[in-house]
């Protein structure tokens, strides 16, 4: 579990390395999580310690929602005073999230439909 562990934040590193160097505008450990799945997909299988290192920290995942709700606590009357433009970005946001999936599923499914044409 610790290699795995050990696996995990070098991933993280070199996201946040790479982010640093280059300007990338998204956040280390999304680009360290793409170069992971990449460097998966290059080796065509999932180790077992990584498989169950991250089992287990999904298994986990609600503890990281404590520091969510402190900081809620917190910074309630900011809450309070901004809550209307908070609301309106989480449902735009929200729509745009569905709206990019959507499109990107039917152009997957539109291009996964003409290989299968072709071969």
């Amino acid at each position: 579990m610790i290699g795995a562990l050990a696996v995990l934040l070098a991933f993280q590193l070199i996201g946040e390395v790479l982010v640093q160097l280059t300007g990338i505008p998204a956040p280390g450990p999304v680009i360290g999580m793409v170069l992971l799945f990449l460097g998966l997909l290059w080796r065509e299988e999932l180790p077992d310690a990584l498989r169950t290192t991250a089992q287990t920290l999904l298994s986990h995942l609600s503890l990281l929602f404590i520091p969510a709700g402190v900081g809620v606590i917190q910074y309630g009357e900011l809450l309070r005073e901004e809550w209307l433009a908070l609301a309106v970005a989480l449902v735009v946001s929200t729509l745009i999230t569905v709206a990019v999936t959507a499109l990107v599923m039917r152009a997957f499914v539109r291009h996964r439909d003409g290989n299968r044409q072709d071969g």
